[in-house]
């Protein structure tokens, strides 16, 4: 196979997969010129382009989520994630993707309706705490597990961030936070920081989190051939996790990766950023702001 039909072969599947068929088809490329809730020149554009870092990213975050007596329950209670997880996965993504790339307009009407759901999301923790899907606590850490998750991702296994790269990539999602009612999200590096420092006494464990990590080694997010690949990246994603926080959920160091396989993902990875994905929401954002849809590609 040419590297050119490589090249098409990626491109639609990345499409297929962040446009699901049984989903409304959600146009990234219209109104012409209309900016983003966050600029097209940040890093975020950069790193939320990345399909290999974010998948990893966003395993890490749910690790993380999870860890939370009340957004586990609002998660596992409320959702069909145990049965039926790759369209929820999907999901998932789609609400990223139109978070970072979609015209500001439609963005807000999208993030309004989640919030109207998660109005609905209440319920009594296992922990006996009563929780609410919109209450500002439980938002931060959801918003903060996936800053960590995404720019850790990136960071580790596409190229290093400097610092300051590390701060502007949450600065960048702080105006997006305060959308969904995350207006303590952190805004830096250090205030990530303190802010896991400060939950690490709240987290529970539970097997729920175990249970996850099982139900996505068997959920089919990659195809069939990809397998191992998908594999590979939940190690990456365990490996990404906080030590404390790691050893707190009954994770092992032999769930991670082995040294060996370090490289290969950082391969991946890095591979994914020679790959313009013209179809994917991060290619079309690009045309809709008057630029090639390659452009991002070629910024790095």
């Amino acid at each position: 196979m040419t590297a050119s039909r490589i090249k098409d072969r990626l491109d639609r599947a990345a499409a297929d997969y962040m446009q699901p068929k049984d989903m409304p088809h959600f146009d990234f490329t219209s109104p012409a010129g209309e900016a983003a809730l966050i600029p097209h020149d940040s890093i975020s554009w950069q790193i939320f382009k990345n399909p290999v870092s974010l998948f990893i990213g966003g395993v890490t975050a749910v690790i993380l989520e999870l860890a939370e007596a009340r957004v586990r329950a609002g998660v596992w209670d409320h959702t069909n994630f145990r049965t039926d997880p790759v369209p929820r996965l999907k999901r998932t993504g789609l609400a990223a993707m139109v978070t970072v790339y979609a015209p500001a307009s439609k963005a807000e009407a999208m993030i309004a309706g989640i919030r109207r759901r998660h109005a609905r999301v209440t319920g009594t923790a296992d922990d006996g705490q009563p929780y609410n899907a919109n209450d500002p606590g439980l938002l931060d850490w959801v918003q903060a597990t996936a800053g960590y998750g995404f720019t850790e991702a990136f960071h580790r296994y596409v190229r290093p961030l400097s610092p300051q790269e590390r701060d502007r990539a949450w600065s960048d999602a702080y105006p997006t936070a305060i959308h969904y009612g995350a207006v303590g999200a952190p805004k830096s590096e250090a205030e990530w920081q303190t802010q896991l420092a400060a939950m690490l006494p709240h987290l529970t464990p539970s097997p729920i989190v175990l249970e996850f990590l099982d139900i996505m080694r068997r959920a089919n997010a990659f195809p069939a051939y990809a397998r191992p690949i998908q594999h590979l990246l939940i190690r990456a994603a365990i490996d990404m996790t906080p030590p404390q926080v790691a050893k707190f959920v009954g994770l092992k160091h032999s769930d991670g990766l082995a040294s060996w396989q370090r490289p290969l993902v950082k391969t991946l990875a890095q591979g994914a950023e020679r790959f313009p994905l013209k179809q994917s929401p991060a290619g079309q954002s690009s045309v809709r702001m008057g630029l090639p849809a390659d452009w991002l590609w070629k910024q790095g």
